[in-house]
């Protein structure tokens, strides 16, 4: 992505990720339109909605006049059709530690922050290197939702995700072990097989959803598995915990807190 020889003053941002970075390098009064779950920081809310991140309206799009659209790779045929008439797309991916270090510094160059995507790529590499030497080698669950009964599957992070990639900078490993991508769904039989050491359950929308801490962690706790016998069953309900951006040294920082705990 090279620098352009003119400025971008009307910016869509087609998910929530790609939202917070913009406004994380000073461009968020630049963004005339953005998706429905566009909720941080909180000015994002009143910025014109195009539709959902899966189901962004190329009408509406292209009535905001943007000179240019910033859109993940789910969205890529509609990125084509706005390259056809005639509005930079910018396409990008976010999934893993290396693509939101690339998106960063990327977006950075193209909008003439560079010094400041570095600044928020180190501080990520920073927040990395503090997980490390807390545990080694336990095997980590992260369950995704808000599961009060594991008799049903229950999606989880797999591999080729930036949660995979944390957990492996942490000195541990995903108990789940796959080269599916995404996030895969595991029946009880699975879980209890996998034995996980500590389970970090995700619920971003935890309080939204009117769920509890103990709700959420009561059904793990039953489980005849190590984490259940140790006590290292944890909820990350930071509403940040689901979006890779810049905000993922909080995550970071969370998960580093429940290594140390299931270190006790």
């Amino acid at each position: 992505m090279a620098l352009p020889a003119w400025s971008y003053d009307r910016i869509v941002a087609l998910s929530p990720s790609v939202n917070e970075i913009l406004f994380a390098l000073g461009e968020g009064e630049k963004i005339v339109g953005n998706t429905a779950y566009c909720r941080y920081p909180p000015q994002s809310e009143k910025i014109a909605k195009v539709g959902g991140f899966f189901t962004p309206s190329l009408e509406k799009i292209v009535a905001l006049k943007p000179d240019l659209v910033v859109v993940q790779e789910n969205n890529a045929p509609l990125a084509e059709k706005l390259e056809r008439l005639g509005i930079k797309t910018v396409l990008v991916k976010i999934d893993t530690l290396a693509s939101i270090r690339k998106t960063l510094l990327g977006l950075g160059t193209l909008l003439g922050k560079k010094e400041k995507a570095s600044a928020l790529v180190a501080k990520i590499d920073r927040s990395v290197q503090s997980l490390k030497g807390i545990t080694r080698k336990k095997k980590i669950l992260i369950p995704i939702g808000y599961n009060t009964d594991l008799s049903k599957e229950v999606f989880v992070a797999g591999q080729n995700l930036y949660f995979d990639d944390i957990i492996e900078a942490s000195g541990n490993v995903n108990a789940f072990q796959s080269t599916q991508k995404g996030q895969p769904a595991l029946t009880l039989e699975k879980i209890l097989a996998l034995n996980p050491d500590v389970v970090i359950i995700l619920a971003p929308l935890m309080k939204e959803k009117k769920f509890t801490e103990e709700q959420l962690k009561a059904p793990w706790l039953k489980l005849p598995i190590n984490a259940a016998r140790t006590k290292s069953v944890f909820v990350e309900s930071g509403e940040y915990a689901g979006i890779p951006s810049d905000r993922i040294v909080y995550f970071i920082d969370d998960f580093k807190g429940f290594l140390r705990e299931s270190a006790r």
